[in-house]
């Protein structure tokens, strides 16, 4: 019999096929080792894990510290073998630190993975399985700095507001505080009460990463840093005369309490947070520009934060925008909004030299006799402008502590950089206060943001608030 031809066209098909399916294996191992890597962790330490709540039948869970090794929560186990899980300082740490009780929050969420793993040696893993104990969690240090949570905290008073300290060249949290808060001891026993339709204090809510408030002056960093941009050789020729009421056609626009500035020149202007020449210059912008340079700078954009519910800051102006529009925005009102933690991130860049590190909570993970099982280092998100940029906005932002209205800060000890903020919010209420900068200016190490819901100011009310953290802080 004849044997038949080779058909060419069919053995190139196979072949391929044969090529598809190898391609489809490799992106499958390729996946798997990436998931492993980069995200099993993430996806086995979710929130929404059950299995994970099953680790707490046989492993205690372990201690979140401080940096300083203070304990922020531990399991206390009384004589009949009941865990109980305490706070020792009550609500001073709560939106950082969290609950674990009706669900989980704050770093108990975010370290839930670590405080329920047990690296204790194998031979007491044994003998406790054998003996049916529970073997002991990992320890969780976190980057919170106990001095400046407890300033931060006793500062901001029985007022509503947040304030987040932070390091720019790092990214740690040193701070982070949100009022009105929660006790965390007694969450199960107040859960009623704090989730009721008539409860409007919103003590659950985290305000650093989730309230959302009109930037108010302080969103002039972004305004000046686009008409930087689009006159780099001439902003500093910029001239403007105020007489405390700035009037374009039909409408108006006040500076704080009327104020009149009298001539202002740019870094005047921004000094003394000059609402009129910030919303004349307003009208100059490339409107198409401007909304690039916001989200340069991470409006309308996901945060580097992992692990913590957050809101995205908004910026809605867009080409065409209204002649009202365009000057509320410049200076920071309009329909504009921020949250503390994204006026921190902007500031840190700034002091980083336009390079935003990654915030973070979590510093290291220990076993119960203190050996090192993870540990968490700095990493940058990225440049959110030049370092000449950057250095253009310290010098600013400079001249607001010496010549403008953040004199609360101003010091012979050390040096600040900064910007404040009046934001108004609703008709016939007071503006919300802000405040946000670093020190040193010349070597930053500290950035702290404050808000004050209500409150005026915030050269008034907000800075004397970061002042405290920066005086105990430069003071070491």
């Amino acid at each position: 019999m004849k044997k038949a031809d080779p058909n060419p066209k069919a053995n190139r098909n196979i072949l391929k096929l044969v090529y598809v399916i190898v391609a489809l294996f490799l992106g499958l191992i390729a996946y798997m080792a990436y998931f492993l890597q980069a995200r099993g962790e993430d996806v086995i330490n979710n929130s929404y894990n059950a299995r994970l709540d099953s680790f707490a039948d046989r492993i205690i869970r372990g201690k979140i510290l401080a940096a300083d090794g203070t304990v922020l929560a531990e399991t206390q186990i009384d004589g009949d073998g009941n865990e109980t899980r305490v706070y020792p300082y009550g609500g001073v740490f709560d939106h950082a630190v969290g609950y674990s009780t009706k669900g989980k929050t704050g770093i108990e969420s975010l370290a839930n993975f670590y405080l329920l793993t047990s690296h204790v040696n194998l031979m007491e893993q044994a003998l406790n399985q054998m003996s049916g104990e529970k073997n002991l969690g990992d320890n969780v240090y976190t980057t919170l700095d106990p001095q400046l949570q407890q300033a931060a905290w006793d500062a901001l008073g029985d007022r509503r507001g947040a304030v987040i300290a932070m390091e720019p060249d790092t990214g740690k949290i040193l701070a982070m505080v949100s009022k009105p808060g929660y006790d965390p001891n007694t969450i199960a026993a107040d859960w009623e009460t704090l989730t009721s339709e008539e409860n409007d204090q919103g003590q659950l809510l985290n305000r650093v990463t989730q309230g959302m408030y009109p930037p108010g002056s302080t969103f002039k960093i972004v305004t000046a840093l686009e008409y930087m941009r689009e006159r780099p050789e001439d902003y500093k020729n910029f001239q403007f005369d105020c007489n405390g009421l700035y009037v374009n056609g039909d409408y108006q626009i006040r500076c704080y309490h009327g104020n009149a500035h009298g001539h202002q020149d740019f870094t005047l202007a921004f000094a003394n947070s000059c609402n009129g020449a910030f919303a004349s210059l307003g009208l100059e912008l490339d409107l198409g520009r401007f909304a690039r340079t916001a989200q340069d700078v991470l409006f309308n954009s996901p945060l580097p934060l992992s692990g913590l519910p957050y809101k995205q800051s908004s910026f809605a102006m867009k080409p065409g925008a209204g002649t009202w529009e365009i000057l509320q925005t410049s200076m920071g009102q309009g329909v504009t909004q921020i949250t503390p933690l994204h006026n921190a991130l902007i500031t840190a860049a700034i002091a980083n030299g336009g390079t935003l590190m990654r915030p973070y909570l979590l510093d290291r993970v220990e076993n119960v006799g203190g050996e090192e099982i993870r540990k968490f280092l700095p990493t940058a998100h990225g440049n959110l402008m030049t370092a000449e940029e950057a250095a253009n906005l310290t010098e600013l932002m400079r001249a607001v502590v010496t010549e403008g209205t953040a004199s609360a800060v101003r010091t012979d000890a050390y040096t600040v950089a900064a910007k404040t903020g009046s934001a108004e919010f609703e008709t016939g209420k007071e503006t919300h206060a802000w405040f946000t900068g670093f020190a040193p200016a010349e070597a930053p190490k500290i950035v702290v943001t404050v808000v004050v819901e209500e409150a005026g100011s915030g050269g008034r009310e907000a800075a004397p608030i970061a002042r405290q953290l920066f005086d105990l802080y430069m003071s070491r």
